[in-house]
């Protein structure tokens, strides 16, 4: 390290400005001073940085402001990494933070090798996390929607004597149904009518994600999830949207741990105590993994949507989703019986059923599942 003829670079990219601290080898971190986000600005960093020193390593915090810039200094030659902000190491008693303070601490933690690199998806699969994004969150709008309507009716004294679970009843009784005041009922239209539109949303981004799949290089690993219970259509495209290339993954603890299911931990001496999961990560693809997680309470069965799902599908991944319904539904029952809470067993089964989404995730990807060769996947949503 005494020769070592690297300039580490700290970036702390902010909408309108970048913060630029540097330092070469083992020497002093020095400012560069504040500069724009222009491409301009950026093309005339990147000369100063050359000029500086031959081999350029170069770190920013992942934000808001996405990977645009990764992109661009890694096209221009520059070895950098998008760090993790939540992982970066902090001392106790410092209280103050300002831009200058951040790219010098950037530039620091680069060199020592203390930041943690988060994975930066190609500009394809960035596209398509994007449009499978909007429909999670238009689902969202839906449901909250459909909350803020109960809860009118609900303020009201108006209540619905079925099971209120927008099935056809539900949602005829609510078309029918009219209050006495007129004001009332524009309000109970206009919510109505909000949840119509969050519902058209939904249709139509569901149906361009249907279209898109078919094109997306993932897609034999799509169709090999769906092999397995708990996942249809729409939790394999989130889960893959969002965990991106399974082979980065050496090891199905490593994909735990990213999830963030993996117990936390403080042991010292003797005493080894482990806690509640770290819930570190992505947190969308956690909520996917438990959700599918709770369909393995039940007797280990292939139903008639994971036939459907299951055809056109390579025998190895069909006998490694049954393989992990039979140890999967076993684990449940017997942290069921020992007493366990129901959450903290469907937990626990969510951290094996990341193994197995490991597997079957690049064993579909080398198996080569051709494109179309399940098209129900693309015209029906899949149950459980």
């Amino acid at each position: 390290m005494e020769n070592d003829s690297t300039l580490y670079v700290g970036l702390d990219v902010h909408k309108d400005s970048i913060a630029v601290a540097y330092a070469l080898g083992m020497g002093e971190v020095e400012q560069l001073g504040k500069i724009g986000t222009t491409k301009t600005d950026v093309d005339r960093l990147c000369k100063r940085l050359q000029s500086k020193g031959r081999q350029v390593r170069v770190v920013y915090e992942a934000g808001p402001c996405g990977y645009g810039l990764y992109r661009e200094l890694v096209q221009k030659g520059f070895d950098c990494m998008v760090c993790a902000p939540s992982l970066i190491p902090k001392k106790p008693g410092d209280r103050v933070k300002t831009d200058r303070r951040d790219a010098i601490k950037l530039v620091r933690g680069l060199r020592a090798g203390d930041l943690s690199a988060v994975y930066v998806p190609g500009v394809e699969d960035e596209a398509f996390r994007d449009l499978a994004r909007a429909w999670a969150a238009a689902k969202a709008d839906l449901r909250h929607a459909r909350q803020r309507l109960k809860s009118f009716l609900l303020a009201h004294g108006v209540g619905y004597t079925g099971t209120a679970n927008w099935g056809s009843a539900h949602r005829r009784w609510i078309s029918s149904y009219s209050f006495p005041s007129h004001w009332q009922q524009l309000a109970f239209d206009e919510h109505r009518r909000t949840i119509e539109d969050r519902l058209a949303q939904c249709a139509r981004l569901e149906g361009a994600l249907r279209e898109a799949v078919l094109e997306w290089r993932f897609y034999p690993a799509v169709l090999g999830l769906q092999a397995m219970r708990g996942i249809q259509f729409t939790t394999a495209i989130g889960m893959l949207s969002e965990l991106g290339d399974l082979s980065r993954f050496e090891h199905p603890r490593q994909l735990m741990a990213w999830l963030g299911v993996t117990p936390s931990e403080y042991s010292s001496g003797e005493r080894r105590r482990q806690g509640s999961i770290t819930k570190t990560g992505n947190s969308y693809a956690r909520k996917l993994l438990v959700e599918a997680a709770w369909s393995y309470r039940f007797p280990a069965r292939v139903s008639t949507d994971i036939q459907r799902r299951q055809e056109g599908i390579p025998k190895p991944i069909t006998d490694r989703a049954w393989d992990a319904q039979l140890r999967l539904c076993r684990r449940y029952r017997k942290l069921a019986e020992r007493g366990k809470n129901a959450n903290i067993a469907v937990v626990a089964v969510a951290r094996e059923l990341a193994g197995f989404i490991w597997d079957i995730g690049r064993l579909s990807m080398s198996q080569a599942v051709p494109c179309g060769a399940q098209p129900t996947h693309q015209l029906h949503p899949a149950g459980h």
